[in-house]
């Protein structure tokens, strides 16, 4: 989703902070691999520290199989790396597949929207040794690691509204900066929209493990905040990344490959409207964590 697109999502979805409330193709599995244990209800284990769910939505929409798909990271086990088309060596957008393959990634999603140059993302987003952008949007939500002090947590999804990000900016080496879903009372704080559109979004529970999360099938921003509540997901906070046909999850695990892709607008195209993965300029990757980390 480009800096147009964001726009209409700005213009239709946001809560200002003082408004908030109180307090693809399916999945594939190569021939013969053993079937993850089950670690109890939707979630599945596919290596220590690294869970899939898929949940049905509890406010079923009009398009697709209405599932929630999530991937939960613990970071002990897992770090998370940031991968830029901008970057030195790098240069052409990617799938998040295909990223994945190049920078030996477990998993990868989108770390945000993009800019119409195709590369930069259209808010703060830096790594070690490159920079996409520099600019510190309006934007609340913070994705933070890389951690610059040993007793920092490995990850942190700050809000700008509860955290004193100016203090934390020089204590993380990797800051992506995106639009808050939900805050740190755990409100939804995004006005109801008439537009509908698949997403990915990435979030924080309440044991501080990072969960990526796609919706294939279209629902407003806000009626999708309001079903990954309801969930068995225990979110305490969510950042959007990307919608529309872009949004895209991909992990290869415990045996099993799983690539999902978002679908057009309102699923514009019918149910399966999207069947490829497209090209993305930015995604946060995962990898495994050595014995020495």
């Amino acid at each position: 989703m480009t800096v147009g697109m964001r726009a209409a999502v700005l213009g239709l979805g946001l809560m200002t902070a003082a408004a908030a409330p109180p307090a693809p193709a399916a999945g594939t599995a190569p021939g013969g691999a053993p079937a993850p244990s089950m670690e109890g209800g939707s979630w599945r284990s596919f290596e220590p520290g690294l869970d899939w769910g898929e949940f049905p939505s509890p406010r079923p929409s009009d398009r697709g199989d209405s599932m929630i798909r999530a991937l939960r990271i613990d970071p002990a086990r897992f770090a998370l790396r940031l991968m830029n088309a901008s970057a030195p060596a790098q240069g052409r957008r990617l799938t998040a597949r295909q990223w994945s393959a190049r920078g030996g990634l477990v998993a990868a999603i989108n770390a945000s929207m993009y800019q119409t140059d195709l590369r930069r993302s259209v808010s703060l987003m830096r790594t070690p040794g490159h920079v996409n952008n520099s600019h510190l949007s309006r934007d609340r939500a913070v994705l933070a690691f890389d951690p610059l002090e040993p007793r920092l947590p490995a990850v942190a999804l700050l809000d700008r509204d509860c955290d004193d990000f100016e203090s934390l900016r020089g204590r993380y080496a990797t800051l992506v900066q995106s639009i808050r879903m939900i805050s740190c009372r755990g409100a939804n704080v995004w006005r109801q929209q008439p537009r509908r559109w698949s997403a990915a979004a990435i979030g924080l529970d309440a044991r501080g493990r990072i969960l990526f999360l796609h919706a294939r099938s279209p629902w407003s921003t806000h009626d999708l905040i309001d079903i990954l509540l309801a969930l068995p997901l225990s979110l305490t906070r969510a950042m959007y990344v990307e919608g529309g046909p872009e949004a895209q999850l991909y992990v290869r695990s415990g045996g099993e490959e799983h690539e999902w892709v978002g679908g057009f607008e309102n699923g514009s195209g019918g149910a399966d409207d999207n069947q490829v993965a497209w090209p993305v300029p930015n995604v946060v990757g995962v990898v495994r964590r050595g014995p020495a980390e």
